[in-house]
């Protein structure tokens, strides 16, 4: 409970960022409670008294004072926007990363993606991309079985293929349940080499192993393409963003 205000601000304050970067200027009265402005974006964040009197943060409050020992440090909490790849001119594909530490063993980390179109200005998803998307149908099945080869190699390669597989065997065929996922860059200007799917630590492994990128080459999605995902997939990963720090 004591994260949850701190979490619903949080929420807050990158959905406007975001808005404000991709539209207008947002503008607020009276006086927000968070403010930026830059010579691209200016956004604000207003909360109400209601928001602001809320029994979430006395109970944060209650706690501190109860447990101390879980405020030695200070809390922190970061929202960090990545552009992943422009596809065709067109798609947008932004990671947006979150960090939180409030005082437990170590920080929580959590990983979403979102995927703009700047034709139709609105987000979207890889819908367009595929004739099908049905859950459990037959291209988020191939999805899943690419994810989870990418995974397995991956776990292999950082020395943590015998740990528990459970959670890379729970990943579903569900375009909503698979996992975050993004356009990869491409050798070829103004493609896409195919999907990669954004799993924090814990996600798919211990904490210890932290983050896991899954890489489905646009080839083993072939047989699935509309003409849009014809047109907009081709060619390979790069290697510097296959071997980039996770």
């Amino acid at each position: 409970m004591r994260n949850l205000a701190f979490a619903r601000t949080l929420a807050l304050v990158g959905a406007i960022a975001c808005a404000a970067a991709l539209g207008p200027a947002l503008a607020a009265e009276p006086k927000p409670d968070f403010s930026i402005k830059t010579k691209w974006v200016e956004a604000s964040v207003t909360l109400d008294a209601k928001i602001k009197a809320d029994p979430d943060r006395a109970d944060a409050d209650n706690e501190r004072k109860q447990e101390p020992e879980l405020f030695r440090n200070a809390w922190s909490f970061e929202r960090k926007y990545e552009t992943r790849s422009v596809v065709d001119g067109r798609y947008v594909s932004i990671v947006r990363a979150d960090y939180a530490y409030t005082g437990g063993a170590h920080p929580n980390s959590s990983s979403d993606t979102i995927l703009w179109d700047r034709s139709a200005g609105k987000r979207i998803s890889i819908r367009p991309f595929f004739t099908e998307t049905a859950d459990n149908g037959s291209t988020l099945k191939a999805m899943r079985q690419g994810v989870i080869a990418s995974l397995e190699a991956e776990k292999k390669k950082r020395g943590a293929d015998g740990t528990d597989t459970s959670a890379i065997e729970s990943i579903e065929p569900k375009l909503l349940k698979i996992g975050p996922v993004s356009l990869a860059p491409s050798t070829e200007e103004g493609k896409s080499s195919g999907l990669t799917f954004h799993y924090a630590p814990y996600a798919v492994g211990s904490y210890a192993e932290g983050e896991y990128i899954a890489f489905v080459p646009w080839e083993t999605l072939k047989p699935y393409l509309t003409p849009e995902g014809t047109k907009i997939f081709g060619g390979a990963r790069p290697k510097d963003d296959e071997d980039a720090p996770r």
